[in-house]
């Protein structure tokens, strides 16, 4: 396996590598880059690294004491299928602001299989959940 970084130091990240990915990804399709900087500084990053490239990128959006949401992860095409994903899991449970806390929660079309290795599962009261959900946001900005 070629070696990968996992970094939470956002002086090594590239928000504009990780919204050339997001603005094609089917969960931020036309996300700003605007957008995607807030988000980033607003958030617990994690990104991959395969020597100076970013591979790979997740947040977490938390208040570091009950709750925390994990979004935006990706790994580059290339990539896939190298344990990649599963390793910024690892890290992200492992992240010392992440100890503790009462619910952790995520949204998947398509990587149930991974998370369920790391104890995610189908929410187990979906009724209670409510959602606000504005699909054209990134056309207003």
């Amino acid at each position: 396996m070629q070696p990968y970084e996992i970094t939470s130091d956002k002086s090594r990240m590239s928000v504009e590598a990780a919204h050339a990915f997001l603005s094609q990804a089917y969960w931020a399709r036309g996300v700003p880059v605007s957008t995607v900087r807030k988000a980033f500084d607003n958030s617990i990053c994690f990104a991959t690294l395969a020597g100076s490239e970013q591979i790979g990128f997740a947040r977490v959006v938390t208040d570091k004491a009950t709750f925390a949401y994990l979004s935006d992860v990706y790994v580059l095409p290339a990539h896939r299928g190298k344990g990649v994903a599963k390793r910024m899991v690892e890290a992200i449970q492992r992240h010392p602001e992440l100890q503790g806390l009462r619910r952790f929660m995520l949204a998947t079309r398509d990587a149930h299989d991974l998370y369920a290795k790391f104890g995610f599962a189908p929410l187990s009261a979906p009724g209670m959940f409510m959602e606000l959900h504005n699909p054209d946001a990134y056309a207003q900005d």
